[in-house]
């Protein structure tokens, strides 16, 4: 393909000048769109690991609880895969599967955005709930899934966690919330700032019914979601290194005009401010979960 052409033209007692005309722009065009195609496809045999850079091959990294073989970098769990590892064999039984987000403030696009999550991650929103069994003991759970829209807290995740808690209520069994969220949902504005205020008021019922709720804040747990249900636990369990939090580490310096400590808001730094129970490995978590049902549960 001819993509340049050259004009010259020798005027006596004038210099000679040359000229570059693209001679077919369209083409041009159409290569870099095809490039760009190129370059956005998705792969799931290789990721690169952001803390040290290490290209990871996928099935090594899931053999290893999504965690980095190189410097143990704990990537974000799938709700369903973290449920496995939490949850005795089969016996997990999902529930309140029939609840969907709508679009109830018209916001542009947000419609789109659901359902491309939910093709894309086989979910109708960021959090499942069910009940199942640890080491025996039979709980109510709900798992948040960071990877839909950033875990963030509509109607539905606010809805899906009450009916954990209320089921927990009901049955009389302990309660088990996985959070992974950026916070509320600004796509629903006030309806979705309301679900703190639900998911607060549903385990403080459950705190008078006598009910054991274990709050497992992981990496990120941050905004309105920290802001209430994921701190209300009467025991804290987390992962090593998670980011648990409500504002930005910049929005705070910025606000207070002071250096945060080296560590700030880290699940580490969290325990040793009183704030964090328990930090347990990845591996060793549902053993730890188990742990604390035995000596909970009479």
């Amino acid at each position: 393909m001819k993509l340049f052409k050259s004009n010259f033209s020798l005027t006596r007692g004038r210099k000679k000048y040359m000229t570059l005309t693209v001679d077919s722009k369209e083409e041009s065009q159409v290569s870099q769109e095809e490039k760009k195609k190129i370059e956005s496809k998705k792969t799931d045999l290789w990721i690169k690991c952001p803390n040290c850079q290490e290209i990871l091959y996928r099935v090594d990294l899931e053999r290893n609880l999504e965690k980095c073989p190189r410097c143990d970098y704990y990537f974000n769990m799938s709700a369903r895969d973290r449920i496995a590892l939490l949850i005795d064999e089969d016996s997990f039984a999902e529930t309140q599967t029939e609840i969907a987000s709508e679009n109830p403030l018209n916001f542009p696009g947000y419609t789109e955005k659901i359902r491309e999550a939910g093709e894309e991650y086989g979910m109708k929103d960021g959090v499942i709930t069910g009940t199942g069994t640890i080491g025996g003991v039979k709980v109510s759970i709900a798992v948040m899934d960071f990877r839909f829209l950033g875990g963030s807290m509509g109607s539905v995740v606010g809805e899906k966690i009450t009916g954990a808690i209320e089921l927990g209520k009901t049955e009389k069994i302990p309660v088990v919330i996985v959070s992974s969220s950026g916070g509320a949902r600004m796509h629903e504005g006030i309806l979705s700032l309301m679900q703190m205020a639900k998911t607060s008021a549903a385990l403080e019922q459950l705190r008078h019914a006598g009910v054991p709720f274990i709050s497992v804040p992981v990496n990120p747990t941050t905004g309105g979601v920290t802001a209430s249900f994921a701190m209300l636990g009467d025991i804290i369990v987390s992962e090593p290194k998670a980011l648990i939090g409500f504002a930005g580490r910049r929005v705070i310096e910025q606000t207070i005009k002071q250096k945060l400590p080296e560590g700030f808001q880290t699940s580490e730094f969290l325990q040793k401010s009183g704030m964090i129970d328990v930090i347990a490995k990845r591996e060793d978590l549902k053993s730890t979960l188990s742990t604390i049902l035995d000596n909970i549960v009479s």
